[in-house]
């Protein structure tokens, strides 16, 4: 059953129908077309999918979709400053090498970021 839901993502409003299985990352990665958020263990154990739901970190591969109604979340692609500038925290991980092969490390920022 499909339920439409309103929320902010990276400062812009949506309002959306989402089915009621719906997992975060689905919505973020699949109905959204963000695609900076990655999903690797589908458990919450390694982080990759990590985003920030009213100022907390949560698991987008655990955390259900319809329960961002009224919320703001914000992407590793909300985190560009103007001109798509990285973020300080961004290009500390640039500058120092930890970008790696760079498929956990949007999760692995989200964690850094600080509110």
């Amino acid at each position: 059953m499909k339920r439409e839901i309103s929320f902010i993502v990276n400062s812009q409003q949506m309002k959306l129908e989402v089915e009621g299985h719906l997992r975060l990352i689905d919505l973020i990665r699949d109905q959204l077309g963000l695609t900076g958020t990655k999903e690797g263990c589908g458990e919450g154990e390694c982080g990759a999918c990590t985003v920030i739901v009213d100022g907390k970190s949560v698991n987008a591969c655990l955390y259900p979709a319809l329960e961002i109604e009224g919320k703001t979340l914000i992407t590793i692609e909300g985190l560009l400053e103007e001109d798509n500038k990285p973020s300080f925290i961004q290009k500390a991980f640039i500058d120092n090498g930890a970008v790696q092969c760079g498929f956990c490390s949007p999760g692995m920022i989200m964690s850094t970021k600080l509110y």
